[in-house]
């Protein structure tokens, strides 16, 4: 009888080994499903744009809903993801290794070694890790949507609610004790990190921006204000009829929309005049009393730095103030257009007058002597490191001259600077009106010799 039934034996055996045999490789083939949908969720709900997360807040369906309420805490949604990844390919390595084990029984190990490793961690790598985040980078809001609902019922079951909460509270602790290092970058720094990549910009604006961005905490107001010879400002004792006629007439002062108003000299400033301030009141009679209308003058000092008083401006809502020197005398007056300037370059508008110079030929410029260095620098290309290094208190090309000299130049004389070369063309007892610059080539050794 045993010998009879034998094969019958044999045969359900095989059957049951198949038949477990079959059902270890769907499972395995469920797993390594779930791994993709999960590693694809992974990167579809870390890059939802802002335009995809208004578009699902759009919709009222019970997925979009979801959506939504996971990603308003990202931690608890990654570490919910984390750890089913983790749980879902720990089953996919342990189901895989039981299978090699059935089937290699009693053979070559080596067989068996390239299953549960190699081939299993390429499975898992291109199929559970590569395609599916592919997909999702591609169609992130569709997977977001899909897989929203099952990672929300997942996180809140046992044991992933408690592995979720205590990898979310342990990273919290880990962020407050260990101090990131961050490596800080001087301006320096930047600037050459910057002329290392200008040749990859075709918009030299940009560049010129980056450029006035790292340079621009540098830089004090007595660089970039307009000196007190080029203020247009009003005495305090004048009549109001003489105010509107100076604001209607055809000189700069019409232009202006705040005007500083000064007693007996304008060393002594007594305020701000808006124009704004007086449409109100532009049919009264000359009697009226606009001193009233003066408001409050912001003083700064000369070597205060321009990134400061951008600042200022901004927490006083004001855009001027008054400049004034170590004595307390005035050295001018500061814009907020000023300090923007230095940023995005110049600032101009219907009325606003252009730089008075005169380009003669590649090598020579005619400039008025009142002209600041800044704007000699933008005009002739150049970064004016030498002048600023070489230059003391002046801030004008006359001033430079006169500095370079040691006395105030006369009429045709002229002075030289490293390759450049100031001719005074125009001047008086006290101060030099017009400059000629001419731009010497540069000698090289190899032209010595």
């Amino acid at each position: 009888m045993e010998h009879t039934f034998s094969p019958v034996l044999a045969a359900i055996q095989w059957d049951q080994i198949w038949l477990s045999f079959s059902i270890s490789i769907g499972v395995l083939l469920i797993l390594l499903l779930c791994s993709a949908l999960v590693s694809g969720a992974e990167v579809a709900f870390f890059s939802l744009t802002p335009s995809d997360k208004e578009a699902i807040s759009e919709d009222s369906n019970k997925g979009a809903i979801t959506t939504l309420e996971l990603l308003e805490a990202p931690k608890g949604l990654l570490a919910t993801i984390l750890i089913t990844n983790n749980f879902i390919n720990v089953a996919i390595i342990l189901l895989s290794t039981q299978l090699s084990n059935t089937l290699f029984e009693g053979s070559d190990q080596t067989y068996k070694f390239f299953i549960d490793v190699i081939a299993i961690t390429f499975v898992l790598l291109l199929f559970g890790e590569v395609i599916p985040k592919v997909y999702a980078a591609k169609n992130g809001k569709r997977v977001a949507l899909m897989m929203a609902i099952p990672l929300k019922r997942i996180g809140n079951i046992f044991p992933f609610n408690l592995l979720r909460k205590g990898l979310v509270q342990g990273t919290d602790i880990i962020n407050k004790r260990v101090k990131k290092r961050v490596k800080e970058l001087s301006p320096d720094d930047l600037s050459d990190a910057l002329e290392l990549a200008s040749d990859d910009y075709e918009d030299k604006s940009d560049l010129e921006i980056y450029q006035g961005i790292i340079e621009f905490g540098k830089k004090d107001v007595k660089q970039i204000m307009c000196s007190r010879l080029d203020v247009n400002a009003f005495e305090f004792d004048k009549t109001y009829g003489e105010i509107l006629a100076l604001l209607n007439g055809n000189g700069k002062i019409a232009h202006h929309s705040r005007v500083p108003i000064y007693r007996d000299s304008f060393d002594s400033i007594a305020g701000i005049l808006f124009v704004k301030d007086l449409l109100a009141f532009i049919d009264e009679s000359d009697d009226f009393n606009w001193q009233e209308l003066i408001r409050e003058p912001y003083f700064v000092p000369e070597n205060k730095k321009i990134d400061d008083l951008l600042i200022n401006f901004q927490e006083r809502k004001m855009h001027m103030a008054i400049v004034v020197d170590e004595y307390g005398g005035t050295s001018g007056i500061v814009t907020l257009d000023d300090v923007l300037e230095e940023i995005v370059g110049d600032i101009s508008d219907d009325i606003d007058d252009d730089l008075v110079y005169s380009k003669l030929d590649e090598f020579n410029y005619v400039f008025e002597g009142k002209t600041s260095l800044i704007d000699m620098y933008k005009i002739l290309d150049i970064d004016g490191e030498v002048f600023e290094e070489a230059k003391s208190e002046s801030d004008t090309i006359a001033g430079f001259a006169i500095e370079q000299a040691g006395k105030i130049l006369k009429k045709n004389e002229r002075v030289t600077f490293e390759n450049y070369t100031f001719t005074v063309e125009a001047a008086d007892s006290r101060k030099v009106t017009r400059v000629k610059i001419t731009v010497l080539p540069i000698k090289n050794d190899s032209d010595e010799d």
